[in-house]
């Protein structure tokens, strides 16, 4: 993906995408939660209306576990193992990248 962005006041992580349009969404939203962590790394999909890859990645930013297309509305999802970035792409863009990965930005 070339386009990243970073999701880095409170507002920005708390809307992430809620509310934004699909044909709008062609870039990766990175969210940083400071450390790593279990509790503190879950998502949800609520007021975001199409399915999305996700990455949760740990603090050497390896791939930890990897969603594609996480359904709209769902309402709760932990990663397996505890990460401190999130990183969330465009459905298929996660499609190659698999545990252990290792990324940059």
């Amino acid at each position: 993906m070339e386009r990243v962005r970073f999701a880095r006041t409170f507002r920005e992580q708390m809307k992430g995408l809620m509310g934004e349009r699909r044909e709008r969404f062609d870039y990766a939203l990175v969210f940083d939660r400071d450390r790593e962590r279990l509790e503190g790394s879950s998502i949800h999909m609520l007021f975001v209306s199409f399915p999305i890859d996700v990455l949760f990645l740990n603090e050497k930013r390896e791939v930890v576990d990897v969603v594609n297309g996480l359904k709209p509305w769902t309402l709760y999802y932990q990663p397996r193992q505890p990460a401190r970035y999130i990183v969330e792409l465009p459905e298929g863009k996660g499609g190659k990248v698999k545990e252990g990965d290792q990324l940059t930005w």
